[in-house]
């Protein structure tokens, strides 16, 4: 997989921020990711409803996004394909594949936009991820 889009684009902080956010997870490194966040920063992932946030209200605050992490993120190796990526005022939406391995051998694949949204510091504000959780599941299984 590869984020040699977000590596070849022109700097912006938002795109930054993606992109360290990507190398974080691919790494499995905990505290670089959540070092990323501002502390009243908010993850939408997907956004909307899902078995993921049965509100839809997203995971706001920096104890919520740690626990994102540790009940999301750090269940998978996650790789990322990005394909596209536009930047513009304080955000950055990237278009791209996630491809994602658990502990007992199930992969998934997930297309997706994910727009990220960093404050004047390059403190990730919001990250919100459009992604169809029905289909993901219909792959699975």
């Amino acid at each position: 997989m590869s984020i040699s889009v977000l590596e070849n684009a022109k700097p912006h902080p938002a795109r930054i921020a993606s992109m360290k956010s990507i190398q974080a997870v691919e790494s499995k490194d905990r505290e670089s990711w959540l070092s990323m966040w501002h502390p009243d920063g908010i993850i939408e992932d997907p956004v909307g409803i899902s078995p993921l946030n049965p509100e839809g209200d997203g995971h706001q605050g920096i104890e919520k996004i740690t626990a994102f992490y540790d009940n999301v993120i750090a269940n998978s190796n996650t790789h990322f394909h990005i394909r596209e990526s536009f930047a513009c005022g304080n955000e950055c939406a990237n278009v791209g594949t996630i491809t994602g391995k658990t502990e007992d051998g199930s992969v998934t694949r997930c297309e997706l936009v994910m727009v990220y949204k960093v404050d004047d510091e390059g403190k990730v504000l919001s990250l919100r991820a459009f992604w169809e959780f029905d289909e993901l599941i219909n792959d699975i299984f």
